[in-house]
């Protein structure tokens, strides 16, 4: 099939309403210090393995965060994302929004680090979770507890991304309903989407924006003429390589410059947008780029705590994986 063909199946994929699924893990079951009688030294060893990484290639930490919010909007927080497609199945990591992915050699090294310490014990899915926080708070981020005890999923189907992961050029409304699926809050995709404070993004991610907004070669009106204008100067139409910046002059740094780009219509993505539509999302992104005294570190822990418990398998549910590709 033809990239653009698979572009269009992507889009109308997202383009259907989807009903809000009850995740069925038991995410009460996650508990602080969980590993401290089977393997005490289990978040050292990660911290230290992820600070070797992030030390030499501080980049790498928006890759690793994007890692596992991909991991628990499908199929919940159970390392789904990891897996290696098979003969006989194509994985979630396959999928076009997974192929830019980034960051699985690291946290195959995390693991190898921690099997060599308590082999069998800690599961890939907790990796992904405890990397993501080790790797944002290195980069002057925020640093929260990990509630542990997640166990590996042992499925990981391709279409599921489709249908589960927000779009970046999905609206409001579909917005917060595949967030409210998750159990999520508004104030939660308010505050989530500020993980675009890190990280850079391809040009066909939002091309249409500058190009062919409504197919008529038009450029998207939400998004301010002014940057268009600088956009069109690093991303020429056809263009798949070139990487643009989402948060300009900080991109390597965690901080609440996002919501002032996006009030002042410069978020990069229709979903970035998508948040002055909204009353409730408008009103944070409008308070933390205005505010002298941000909440966005303490509420973007919180948030990410919550995220971290989407659908996770607990107790004799999945497995621990040897290795984080392969089912055992």
């Amino acid at each position: 099939m033809a990239t653009g063909q698979k572009l269009l199946s992507f889009l109308s994929f997202q383009l259907i309403l989807l009903l809000p699924v009850l995740d069925h893990g038991n995410a009460q079951d996650l508990k602080l210090g969980y590993y401290q009688k089977t393997c005490p030294n289990a978040e050292s060893i990660i911290w230290k393995a992820t600070y070797r990484v992030i030390s030499r290639a501080p980049t790498l930490a928006a890759p690793l965060l994007r890692m596992h919010f991909h991991d628990c909007f499908v199929r919940g927080c159970d390392g789904s994302v990891l897996l290696n497609s098979t003969k006989t199945n194509q994985a979630e990591k396959d999928a076009i929004p997974n192929r830019s992915l980034r960051g699985y050699n690291v946290i195959d090294a995390v693991k190898s680090a921690v099997e060599e310490a308590c082999p069998g014990v800690v599961s890939c899915a907790d990796i992904i979770a405890l990397v993501a926080r080790d790797s944002v708070s290195m980069i002057h981020g925020p640093y929260w507890e990990v509630p542990l005890g997640r166990r590996d999923g042992r499925v990981s189907i391709l279409n599921e991304v489709f249908s589960e992961l927000p779009a970046p050029f999905a609206n409001i409304t579909q917005l917060k309903q595949m967030f409210a699926a998750k159990g999520l809050s508004v104030k939660d995709l308010a505050v989530l989407s500020g993980a675009h404070t890190i990280g850079t993004s391809h040009c066909n991610g939002f091309s249409n924006r500058l190009y062919n907004f409504t197919g008529k070669g038009d450029t998207d009106p939400s998004l301010d003429p002014n940057y268009i204008v600088k956009l069109k100067q690093k991303c020429k139409p056809g263009d798949t390589t070139t990487l643009v910046e989402m948060d300009p002059g900080s991109f390597r740094t965690f901080d609440e410059d996002y919501f002032t780009l996006v009030a002042k219509r410069r978020g990069l993505f229709q979903s970035d947008a998508a948040l002055l539509d909204d009353a409730e999302t408008k009103a944070y992104v409008i308070l933390e780029a205005s505010t002298h005294v941000s909440t966005f570190a303490k509420d973007f822990a919180e948030s990410m705590v919550k995220m971290g418990k989407v659908g996770a398998l607990t107790g004799e549910q999945g497995e621990i994986r040897k290795h984080c590709a392969l089912v055992n």
